[in-house]
């Protein structure tokens, strides 16, 4: 594999890992930001719910900024936005703050799960493009593993009240390299294309390593045009009822299993059950461990017989 391809895959899916990260943090942070912000059951489950409305926000709208201003550039506002956020819960002055911070990083998480898969896909050759976007997920239960080890080892360093300021101050620093990675990978070549920059999409694919750049420029300008040409038609159609049926009950049932309120409140679950903040912290990497592990394990596909 070309290593610019491979140098733009590992930073366009390094959106997931802050993705995982930030989803996961706060699971360590429950118990002292009740404690310091005074919060009831229902303030608590609304702080760590507020990141969720922000990723709905992120999700629903960053698809339109990908296409006006590139995947690429638009990764960078995302990235822009989880800095903003770690240094924002890190210094959070109240709870007000705290919430905003929350919210704009939800907005990151959103945003970067459209824009990161949508950069990669445009840049990877159609052989290696689904194992390529498939980095993205791994990233993503990476980042909840480092979540988890990251919460653990701060709670080792007895750091009393401003440990939980350090849990989340501890993502300041991949996003800000994510940030900076950024300014070194190419736009992708079919966003070039439909902003009539042709050149500079033969020069990213030579770049990125295609046997044959020019016949693949054409063939992306070709798709392109063919879109173009296509009249838009209404989602909710009956055509699409069984497509649109399956991919919600599959969004719904991912929800109903109940794994985020394991991801949010592991900590507390585990201090329920009767362990210490040392070990239900400990804990919680064995969870993150485990949801690595069941992500990127898989069957080996079938061998075709051998005439």
């Amino acid at each position: 594999m070309n290593k610019y391809l491979l140098k733009a895959t590992v930073v366009g899916a390094l959106g997931g890992l802050l993705f995982g990260f930030d989803t996961a943090v706060i699971a360590g942070t429950t118990e002292q930001l009740s404690s310091v912000f005074h919060l009831t059951p229902w303030t608590l489950g609304l702080t760590v719910s507020i990141g969720l409305a922000g990723t709905i926000l992120g999700a629903m709208t960053s698809g339109v900024l990908g296409q006006k201003i590139g995947g690429r550039e638009a990764l960078r506002i995302m990235a822009i936005l989880y800095t903003l956020s770690a240094i924002g819960c890190a210094f959070a002055w109240n709870w007000d703050a705290l919430m905003i911070s929350r919210f704009i990083g939800g907005i990151g998480i959103g945003g970067s799960s459209v824009l990161g898969p949508v950069y990669i896909a445009e840049l990877a050759p159609a052989k290696w493009r689904g194992r390529m976007v498939g980095l993205f997920q791994i990233n993503i239960v990476v980042g909840i593993l480092l979540a988890y080890l990251s919460n653990y080892i701060i709670v080792m360093q007895h750091l009393g009240a401003m440990q939980w300021r350090w849990e989340f101050g501890v993502a300041i620093v991949p996003s800000a390299i994510f940030l900076i990675l950024l300014y070194g990978i190419p736009r992708s070549s079919r966003w070039l294309v439909t902003t009539n920059q042709t050149d500079e999409a033969l020069d990213v694919l030579r770049l990125m390593g295609s046997p044959d750049s020019e016949a693949e420029l054409r063939e992306i300008m070709e798709s392109v045009h063919m879109e173009r040409g296509v009249k838009p038609e209404p989602l909710f159609n009956g055509k699409y009822n069984l497509p649109i049926f399956l991919a919600i009950s599959i969004g719904l049932f991912n929800q109903l299993s109940g794994i985020n309120a394991l991801l949010y409140y592991s900590n507390s679950i585990f201090a329920s059950a009767g362990f210490s903040s040392n070990s239900a912290a400990l804990q919680t990497v064995g969870v993150g461990l485990v949801n690595l592990l069941a992500t990127v394990s898989r069957h080996e596909p079938d061998r075709q017989a051998r005439p």
